[in-house]
């Protein structure tokens, strides 16, 4: 469910004076293929989870230029009348494949692919990109969260640290098919129907005469929603044992208070002596939640210290991508077919070269369901157990696959002439998808430090294609000898 419609103005500059100027010189009808890859598994991580196509391909499917977009274009005095005329008509009609939202996918992969005419290709790259970053990077984000607070829950608490109104909107969506399956931000639960959490803030312990003043009021109005924040003024002395004599209270009239919060200090130790205090006392069932800037690695290192926490509201580093390797995808948009020829970006640096024309991504998988090995290759390849296969950024390393695997397809087409084909999943499915993905793939993959690196290869088609690709651009750079 989308809220309002993308502007077709969402994007850079310079995809509108590229699409100026291939109009002026009657290229802009050309058929055209693009590529969306990033380079590195994001946080240094083994994987990464796809989000953000549903968005995308409303975006698409709605794109168009509205009267006030026109007038604003003319008044920049840029563009000539006639493209003025041309934006007016101006709808997307391409194709596009891609994997499900909750796919794990990693670096150097093609993941989303556009293919239509040049001007359509072209001008959607910067809402593409836009779109398709920040919502796989947040989804990769929880996902290593979630991996290392099970069986502990993980609540998406970013709104207010978010990147914008429409970053908390996308943040709270990318994060719940990360694994985060509720929400804070209201606005995402009317939009996305995520389920809502929330607790009361320090101000409403402050604006009691004392603590537990403040608790039985908050009892009194929420006796069936009743989470407790405990650390307004000293956890163990008073916030716990405040909430003990509330609990009591609201038990003898027939309810339970449901939590405690934690939102500062030593958590792991706190957590352990709330939940003796608690126990003690009566209540195993009361919840221990606790947030404060955590992140995965303040969460591992909770749980490698005996905590006792249940819940984990996960706001600030969560919402900004923060961490060592992150803070953004690194996401690119190239072309890799034109007029119907593949096309390469050659550079000194391999790594950075792309992988022509169109292709396909299968995965091999074990006879016991395990991912082995993703190899890319051209669309009318067929790879096949045993095959030899090479590394995309060093071709002298190839590995072989496995005899006893089979290739399934990582990506299907989402889009045909501008239609949407494909229903997409519910979020829960979507959510559902990343914890079978995430269990699929070789042991060590999703582990936070130095994980392991699950291997990408390229067919020996695609390998000779742009090996033939560039040496034929070297050839025709002015002053090439072959040594």
């Amino acid at each position: 469910m989308s809220t309002h419609r993308y502007s077709a103005l969402l994007t850079d500059l310079y995809e509108l004076t590229m699409l100026a100027g291939y109009f002026e010189k009657g290229m802009h009808r050309q058929t055209a293929v693009f590529d969306m890859f990033f380079r590195h598994n994001p946080y240094h991580a083994g994987y990464a989870i796809f989000a953000g196509l549903q968005p995308l391909l409303e975006y698409l499917s709605e794109l168009r230029f509205t009267a006030s977009d026109l007038a604003y274009l003319k008044a920049l005095g840029i563009f000539k009348p006639a493209f003025l005329d041309f934006l007016e008509g101006f709808r997307f009609r391409g194709k596009v494949t891609a994997p499900t939202e909750g796919t794990a996918v990693f670096a150097a992969e093609p993941l989303v692919t556009v293919e239509g005419e040049l001007a359509e290709a072209q001008l959607v790259e910067t809402a593409l990109l836009n779109i398709i970053n920040f919502q796989t990077l947040v989804a990769t984000k929880a996902a290593r969260i979630v991996s290392v607070a099970r069986p502990g829950i993980v609540v998406e608490f970013g709104l207010r640290r978010a990147h914008g109104p429409d970053g908390g909107l996308s943040e709270a969506r990318a994060a719940f098919i990360g694994g985060a399956r509720s929400t804070s931000n209201t606005w995402a639960g009317q939009v996305f129907d995520i389920p809502i959490k929330g607790t009361h803030a320090h101000s409403w312990v402050m604006a009691f005469p004392d603590e537990l003043s403040a608790f039985r009021a908050y009892a009194d109005c929420f006796p069936d929603q009743c989470i407790l924040l405990v650390d307004t003024y000293d956890t163990l002395a008073s916030g716990v044992p405040n909430a003990i004599i509330v609990a009591r209270e609201l038990r003898a009239s027939g309810h339970e208070v449901r939590g405690i919060r934690l939102d500062s200090g030593d958590l792991a130790y706190l957590s352990k002596e709330a939940r003796r205090m608690l126990d003690e006392a009566g209540f195993p069932d009361i919840k221990i939640v606790a947030s404060s800037d955590l992140d995965e690695t303040v969460i591992q290192s909770i749980r490698n210290e005996g905590g006792c926490v249940d819940i984990y509201g996960v706001g600030t580093q969560l919402a900004t991508c923060g961490g060592e390797g992150g803070g953004s995808l690194g996401g690119v948009y190239k072309l890799v077919r034109f007029d119907h020829h593949p096309k390469l970006k050659v550079t000194s640096d391999i790594a950075k070269a792309t992988l022509p024309d169109r292709k396909r991504l299968l995965r091999a998988v074990l006879p016991n369901g395990e991912y082995c090995l993703d190899v890319i290759c051209l669309e009318d390849e067929e790879p096949g157990p045993g095959t030899t296969v090479f590394d995309p950024v060093n071709p002298a390393r190839t590995k072989t696959v496995p005899p006893d695997a089979h290739f399934e397809e990582v990506r299907q087409v989402v889009m045909q002439n501008g239609q949407i084909t494909r229903p997409s999943p519910s979020l829960d499915a979507m959510a559902d998808r990343c914890v079978e993905q995430m269990r699929r793939l070789p042991n060590g993959t999703i582990r936070l430090t130095n994980p392991h690196i699950y291997k990408v290869a390229i067919s020996s088609g695609l390998h000779d294609m742009r090996t033939r690709l560039m040496q034929e651009a070297l050839e025709n750079q002015p002053g090439y000898r072959e040594e």
